[in-house]
């Protein structure tokens, strides 16, 4: 199975295991559908959070409305007797008008936010923009991935292969490629010269010469860094 790491712009959404020979036209419908499912499973995290906390959601034609004027209009809430949360409930008025107020105790609350976590671990990152199956399309080192051809014309036949594959709208043109290093080591970079800057201008300052044997002044001593083969010395003990 040839496995996709499958990205949006630069965030990483899902991994996705496919044979190398799917049809790209089948490939990215599906890696869309996942996409848009985590997405309905974010939104669902979100409402049962409100919910543990302020109960059901009113009738639409009840919410934003203040206790007088649902009396005076006559509304009534026909769901309020029918959900009524397990093992009792807790008042707990909801400020922006969407929900009863009558939220589940304590220990079915603890219950909710668990299945929350849980949900909100399995997906991960999600993204924020729902992209329809006849929209998608996928790009891969900087390509685009042909819907008439097979994923295998692009990889190969090694099963095993792992690549970024990004997930467009189609119209929306090329997204913008990898960076050539991670984040991580740019910020390692950035300090790494910074310090070398330091030592300049305090030798500078004291006129010396000495900085001639200083670790920083050893042009190679950022890539044996990056290497982890720094501080090996030679020689007998």
């Amino acid at each position: 199975m040839v496995r996709l790491h499958v990205k949006r712009g630069g965030e990483s959404l899902f991994l996705l295991e496919t044979p190398g020979s799917v049809r790209l036209s089948e490939l990215a419908p599906l890696a869309a559908r996942i996409h848009n499912g985590r997405l309905k499973v974010q939104r669902l995290c979100l409402e049962m959070e409100e919910l543990a906390e302020h109960g059901i959601s009113l009738p639409y034609n009840m919410q934003g409305l203040t206790d007088e004027q649902i009396e005076e209009l006559k509304l009534k809430d026909e769901w309020a007797e029918k959900c009524v949360p397990s093992g009792g409930s807790v008042f707990k008025k909801d400020e922006m008008g969407r929900r009863n107020g009558f939220a589940p105790n304590e220990k079915m609350q603890q219950v909710i936010k668990k299945t929350i976590e849980e949900a909100k671990a399995l997906i991960s990152k999600a993204g924020t923009e729902v992209i329809k199956d006849s929209e998608a399309q996928l790009w891969w080192a900087g390509k685009q991935l042909e819907e008439t051809k097979l994923l295998s014309d692009y990889v190969g036949k090694n099963e095993k292969t792992t690549i970024i594959v990004k997930i467009q709208k189609k119209g929306q043109g090329a997204p913008g490629r990898e960076p050539v290093i991670s984040h991580e080591e740019q910020k390692e970079m950035m300090l790494y010269y910074h310090r070398k800057q330091e030592e300049l201008k305090k030798l500078e300052e004291e006129d010396d010469d000495s900085f001639l044997n200083a670790e920083w002044a050893d042009n190679h001593a950022l890539k044996r860094q990056f290497h982890g083969v720094k501080d090996i010395k030679w020689g007998p003990r």
